[in-house]
Order: C-alpha cells, then structure tokens, then sequence
C-alpha cells in the first residue's frame, strides 16, 4: 500500500531554492516538491509539458507570449517545447509533476541543474 505523504513535512527537510524534491511516483512520473526564490534558468522541455501547482507563496512563469502568475491553490501547465523562467520575487512553495526523468532545467543545464532526489 502506498505512503502517506505530507507535503509540509518534505519541504520541512530542505530549504535550498530551486533543488526539488520526489515525494511520490506515479506511472513513470515524479510527484516533486520544491522551494523557489529568485529567478530560474530560462528553458523548455522538448519531450513533456511541465505541471506547476503553487502550494504558498507566488510564483511567475515567464514566456514569450506573456507571464502567468500564481498564487496558493493555483497552476498552470507550460506546453511542451514552450521556452520558459520561473521566477519568485518572495519565495513560494511549489509541488511539480513530471516524467521521472525530466531534469529542472531542461534543454538548459546550468548551475541550478538538479540531479533527481527521492525523499
């Protein structure tokens, strides 16, 4: 039978920005937790759409065809091969969902390229 998971309790274990976290799986997607502050790298995804749900806290994603911003209780999917940047001017708390083997920064890897944790 699967865990219980508690999300307060995942982002209670880290506090570094933009290093998520796999809570859960689901098929062969991750169910991700992460912390945001400050402006992301600029990317896209080629192969996969990208699942934001804004947990608390503000978070804006920035496109070409104009940003979208978030509060608690809100998300957004970004089309795959969309070029986008995450930004959180205050921080936000963010739960992501996404194939097991997307990397954060996508056709972009950088500095902020995570390597994938499971908690």
């Amino acid at each position: 039978m699967p865990s219980l998971v508690d999300l307060s309790a995942a982002l209670a274990q880290f506090d570094q920005p933009w290093q998520p976290r796999t809570v859960a799986m689901l098929n062969d997607y991750d169910v991700r937790v992460v912390h945001t502050k400050g402006e992301f790298a600029r990317h896209s995804h080629p192969e996969t759409d990208e699942f934001f749900l804004v947990l608390s806290g503000s978070l804006t994603i920035r496109m070409d065809d104009g940003d979208v911003t978030l509060g608690p209780g809100q998300l957004y999917v970004v089309p795959r091969g969309t070029p986008h940047q995450p930004s959180s001017t205050d921080g936000a708390q963010v739960l992501l969902v996404e194939p097991s083997a997307t990397v954060n920064t996508g056709d972009n890897p950088g500095e902020l390229t995570a390597e994938r944790r499971v908690v």
